[in-house]
């Protein structure tokens, strides 16, 4: 691919060290992309739901919301972005983890700034000339039950019917780590996307909806299981 093409790419870039963040960001412009540079992930977060982004170049650890909750954030909207994590914690275990939680390439501190910049390449690269595997678009489970993720259509106990936008991506949280248990803070973090939590009845008031969909007894639920004090959990 020609350099020229990818000199319009935007870039988001999560990084809380300043001096880091302005180096990165001095680089990369002098490649000719558009960067946008903030330094936590709730700021992240909200920008990538307000503009368009070729790549995320992400720090793991973050003021607040650290970086695999912002890459799990956005994991649920969006499964083509690029995301590169960056970070100083760089044993096998954590590349592994940033890798599992949606990331596409993994490069610890201290880093070498050429070695950084070509896999940026790369990745812009191979965004725009081949389509990543798509997310989970749909689910089915128990008795003709189904769950679209991108439509917000769903089938129930009732019939067809709509989910709302925040329904769609807690389920589809709760689907992807089936069998485990998702904190409140993890759910907050990820679907919400900020660190003043709110009451837990705002997640509890979701988990009763999601029964009344679903469940043949909502009072002794089969799919939709609460862990008081722990968080929540989907067997399906």
């Amino acid at each position: 691919m020609n350099a020229g093409t990818l000199k319009s790419s935007r870039i988001l870039l999560v990084e809380d060290e300043q001096d880091i963040s302005d180096m990165l960001k001095l680089n990369l412009e002098m490649e000719e992309y558009k960067v946008v540079a903030v330094r936590d992930g709730n700021s992240a977060v909200q920008r990538f739901k307000e503009e368009n982004f070729d790549l995320v170049i992400l720090d793991v650890m973050l003021p607040g919301m650290d970086g695999l909750a912002v890459c799990e954030s956005i994991r649920l909207t969006n499964q083509q972005v690029p995301i590169l994590f960056l970070s100083a914690r760089g044993s096998s275990e954590d590349r592994i983890n940033g890798l599992k939680k949606g990331g596409d390439d993994y490069i610890a501190k201290p880093f070498n700034l050429e070695e950084l910049m070509l896999r940026v390449r790369k990745l812009l690269e191979r965004s725009k000339t081949h389509d990543y595997a798509p997310g989970m678009k749909e689910y089915h489970f128990g008795d003709g039950f189904m769950v679209n993720f991108e439509s917000f259509e769903a089938r129930g106990i009732e019939g067809d019917f709509l989910l709302t936008k925040k329904e769609a991506l807690l389920l589809k949280l709760l689907i992807e780590n089936k069998g485990s248990v998702v904190s409140r803070e993890r759910i907050l973090h990820t679907v919400w996307g900020y660190n003043v939590y709110p009451s837990t009845r705002t997640i509890d008031n979701f988990i009763l909806a999601f029964r009344k969909y679903f469940e043949e007894d909502p009072r002794n639920p089969r799919y939709f299981i609460s862990l008081r004090g722990v968080g929540y959990k989907f067997e399906g």
